[in-house]
């Protein structure tokens, strides 16, 4: 079913040729788009946006018109401010709605009676005004007699109508502004809430990722940047080296301190690690117990055992008392090397390149403690290594 929302009427024509020629277009326009509203519904945007960009276009060129006309007949400066203004609102007012079609609840009664109210307020009251002005212009009046002239009483009838439309497009005017700003608070509120959730997510997902005590990445992130880094590494032909610490007699430390004392040593064990770590790609974990892993990607052998050096050293300034330890006076740490191309996963054997990197590393690891302790050990095998079952 079709609906023609406006229909050209006599009583409508303003005396001004050109005018009244505008006005029939604009009328043809608005049932365009109100026939695309209902027939083709708000869905299918590509009818619908047409049918309004015309209408849209022909009402700023018809205000163009207006414009021009009002100056070229000199019409008195007061009527031209408020007939401006009014060009204003309406264009800001219908770019507004149409800027929250998607939003609105039923575009198609909202669009159209405003469009309707406005359409009946434009050209039976501020146009017939505007050519009541002209004509009085033209038989010779000045322009501030033809506008004062506007302002005495004219049919009642009439002036009670135009009164009543002009009261319901300002009223549909500011509901529907309200409308689209209580839209836009919607959109904001759950834009704002949509990053607060964001936001909560990227900490739980962090929090599931570190380790609670220490404060640096958990075994389960260790293993998934570990498989990353090798298979980058892998990829790229380049090392990946790897340091497995652990703290020496660290049950002893615990026994003669308490475990409480034991969690803050680790904690400040950590931080003297983490401080000789430059990189953003060097990822500091907790291992296991009082076992830290450090994954170093990009870093040969030479680099690997530079990094290992200055990790004894921080750890060996802190100085902390230990003095159940047969290794020394303070709290040391020893150190398993290892840095190699890593080798491709090779499922069929239950293995991967980062699996032999890590079983590198702990051998290296458990050499420095069989050799004495507070000491870093790289692994002798340098070559490429296959997966390790």
């Amino acid at each position: 079913m079709t609906r023609t929302a406006f229909v050209w009427d006599e009583s409508f024509a303003t005396g001004l040729p050109e005018v009244d020629g505008q006005h029939r277009e604009l009328i043809n326009l608005f049932n365009e788009l109100g026939l695309t509203l209902f027939v083709h519904g708000v869905q299918d945007e590509g009818p619908l946006v047409d049918a309004f960009g015309r209408m849209l276009r022909y009402v700023e060129s018809h205000f163009a018109e207006e414009e021009a006309l009002m100056r070229r007949m000199g019409v008195d400066s007061r009527y031209v401010t408020s007939h401006l203004a009014a060009h204003a609102q309406f264009l800001e007012h219908l770019q507004m709605l149409w800027s929250q079609r998607a939003s609105l609840p039923d575009l198609r009664v909202t669009l159209t009676e405003f469009l309707a109210s406005w359409m009946a307020l434009h050209i039976l009251g501020s146009d017939q005004s505007l050519a009541r002005q002209v004509h009085a212009i033209e038989r010779g009046s000045t322009p501030a007699q033809a506008f004062e002239d506007e302002g005495e009483p004219r049919d009642a009838g009439t002036g009670v109508l135009i009164e009543l439309v002009g009261r319901l497009y300002n009223a549909l005017a500011n509901q529907n502004r309200q409308l689209v700003l209580i839209n836009q608070q919607l959109e904001e509120r759950v834009a704002e809430r949509t990053r607060a959730l964001e936001e909560a997510n990227q900490a739980l997902r962090a929090m599931v990722r570190t380790d609670g005590l220490l404060g640096i990445a958990n075994r389960a992130h260790f293993d998934e940047r570990i498989e990353q880094a090798c298979s980058l590494a892998w990829r790229q032909e380049r090392h990946v080296g790897l340091l497995m610490i652990d703290l020496d007699h660290f049950k002893r430390y615990n026994d003669w301190y308490g475990h409480r004392q034991g969690d803050i040593c680790l904690q400040i064990v950590v931080r003297a690690v983490a401080s000789v770590l430059k990189r953003d790609t060097d990822l500091l974990a907790r291992y296991g117990g009082e076992e830290l892993a450090v994954i170093l990607p990009d870093t040969d052998r030479e680099g690997s055992v530079a990094v290992a050096e200055r990790v004894l050293q921080a750890v060996r300034a802190l100085q902390l008392n230990h003095a159940d330890s047969p290794v020394a006076p303070y709290v040391t740490v020893s150190i398993g090397v290892c840095s190699r191309v890593p080798a491709p996963a090779d499922p069929s054997r239950g293995g991967s390149g980062a699996a032999g990197l890590i079983a590198c590393a702990d051998e290296a690891l458990y050499r420095a403690k069989g050799e004495g302790r507070d000491r870093s050990v790289l692994a002798e095998k340098a070559v490429r290594f296959q997966a390790v079952a």
